[in-house]
């Protein structure tokens, strides 16, 4: 799926990778892939899950399915609920995580790497 359809879909809109610096993210394999691609990765530091608007959409899912009524009791009622939950979420409330990266590099620059609103 990486090859076909998501390395032409960055190039074509001049997109950046952004991703958390786990270990298997920085692995070789996949260091070397992202660099064979082209794929910019935007520098990222370390311990910092609070940048990313991934995070945020994670976090508000998770709030979500343990607001449910009944809680979820077997995998499949979980699945569901992500499913369920995750389709609600609205595509604005998307959009915005991700139209406030610029401001969120911006903060963390100017706190030197240091605790920001985000």
């Amino acid at each position: 799926i990486l090859r076909p359809i998501v390395v032409p879909f960055i190039h074509d809109h001049h997109l950046m990778l952004q991703h958390d610096n786990a270990r298997p993210h920085v692995a070789r394999i996949c260091t070397q892939f992202l660099e064979a691609e082209n794929i910019p990765v935007l520098a990222w530091p370390a311990y910092s899950p609070d940048m990313s608007p991934t995070e945020h959409v994670w976090d508000a899912l998770d709030r979500r399915i343990r607001q449910r009524v009944p809680v979820p009791a077997n995998i499949q009622q979980l699945r569901t609920a992500v499913e369920e939950t995750w389709t609600n979420i609205p595509q604005a409330t998307i959009n915005n995580l991700i139209n406030s990266m610029r401001r969120r590099c911006v903060a963390l620059r100017e706190a030197n790497g240091g605790h920001t609103r985000y």
